[in-house]
């Protein structure tokens, strides 16, 4: 069995388009006819330019190969052009490819991915999500209002979440890490308020950021949500500098979660060894795939340390983390994203029960791609999968991040 035939497909959630502007995934088939899906969970580059990259990584180092071997087509994708470190768009590239042959792995060995893995650790996957708008609520003020934060908590915690998640910090910018504005420190702490009173000890509080702070501004904001007892304080500084998030680490008592941004575990472990963060946050369709994230999954488990895949991105990538999450021992809960198009993508063939995800039973990834509703939303705009904020903070008029919510270009 050799790994034969390419097609990637762009598609576009609809509006709001919760998990970005377009997911990228990628459909391999073998030379006896098995398919396999993945997802490429890459920003860098628009999606025209990520296609090329895809196709130049399966042709060079996957094409011909068989879909077992991929020790060594990571080997060859991390290093052969004369790299041998991380470079987030190849990486980005091969890990949704890599996906892929775990799919195929497991149909043609009918047996479910994680089973491939070392077996079924756990037999349900804690979920957690974002508050988002509820159908009464205004869309526009929602991301500044704690009351309807709070009435959205109490929606998830009717359907069983133990754990959600908000950012009401401001935005993140291409400038790099920024003071919070007074504002957004006193906003951040009548969301945490809010949804503790709501909540109770009945859900974890997930306090998000995107890397937008300097380290005193990070600490700032940590004191400010310290009482509310959040369970993460989400990538407080900029990741590309462990020694400062480490100092950000030392400073709170809140746990720190960082890694969506990271890829391959020569970015993980600089994370460990500096104890900057106690849950990492890979993103499977960008971290190296599959198998590179169980290896650091298992250097995660020396320093004590647990998983939390991160999902902002469509099902593939979601159904991926879900077998990873089965099979370690070290998983804390697996972001989800639950609108009626991720779910209609998969043909629901991943559910989130009473809060948490079953794995799935079935060969490869236990999925049913939609090939025909992925293709019927093609992504027809210019933008990047998640764009940052041209605009400093506003330290007059206060901020909004939206939710991640994409402003839609086509």
């Amino acid at each position: 069995m050799k790994l034969k035939d390419l097609d990637i497909l762009v598609t576009s959630p609809p509006a709001p388009g919760w998990g970005g502007q377009y997911w990228i995934l990628v459909k391999l088939t073998t030379d006896n006819g098995i398919t396999g899906w993945g997802e490429c969970y890459a920003s860098s580059v628009g999606p025209d330019a990520m296609k090329a990259v895809i196709t130049d990584v399966f042709t060079r180092h996957m094409q011909d190969q068989s879909p077992e071997n991929i020790e060594f087509m990571f080997r060859r994708a991390y290093s052969s052009g004369f790299t041998q470190r991380p470079d987030l768009t190849v990486m980005g590239a091969f890990s949704g490819l890599e996906i892929a042959c775990w799919d195929i792995l497991g149909k043609a060995r009918e047996r479910p991915v994680w089973a491939l893995l070392g077996g079924r650790m756990n037999d349900r996957i804690r979920a957690y999500t974002y508050l988002y708008p509820l159908p009464q609520h205004d869309i526009t003020p929602f991301w500044t209002s704690p009351d309807m934060a709070a009435e959205s908590a109490l929606d998830l915690l009717s359907r069983g979440y133990t754990a959600v998640k908000f950012d009401p910090a401001g935005p993140y910018t291409m400038r790099g890490g920024h003071m919070p504005a007074g504002t957004d420190i006193s906003l951040s702490a009548a969301f945490c308020k809010a949804i503790r009173e709501a909540v109770g000890d009945r859900a974890d509080l997930l306090f998000g950021t995107h890397g937008q702070f300097t380290t005193a501004g990070a600490i700032r904001l940590a004191k400010a949500i310290e009482p509310y007892d959040p369970l993460w304080y989400e990538e407080p500084v900029p990741p590309d500098n462990v020694a400062e998030m480490a100092k950000v680490a030392a400073a709170t008592s809140i746990p720190v979660a960082t890694g969506e941004r990271l890829t391959t575990k020569a970015e993980f472990a600089p994370v460990l060894r500096s104890g900057a963060a106690s849950i990492l946050q890979p993103a499977l369709g960008r971290a190296g795939g599959i198998w590179e994230v169980k290896k650091i999954a298992a250097m995660a488990e020396v320093y004590n340390a647990q998983m939390a895949p991160h999902l902002y991105a469509g099902p593939v990538e979601w159904a991926a983390n879900i077998h990873l999450a089965a099979s370690i021992p070290n998983i804390l809960m697996a972001e989800t994203i639950e609108t009626e198009f991720h779910k209609n993508l998969i043909k629901n063939t991943i559910q989130v029960e009473d809060g948490f995800i079953i794995p799935p039973e079935t060969p490869g990834l236990g999925i049913d791609v939609d090939e025909d509703l992925a293709r019927a939303h093609p992504f027809t705009g210019d933008g990047l999968h998640l764009q940052m904020q041209d605009a400093p903070c506003d330290y007059v008029n206060g901020n909004s991040f939206a939710g991640g919510a994409p402003v839609k270009t086509g």
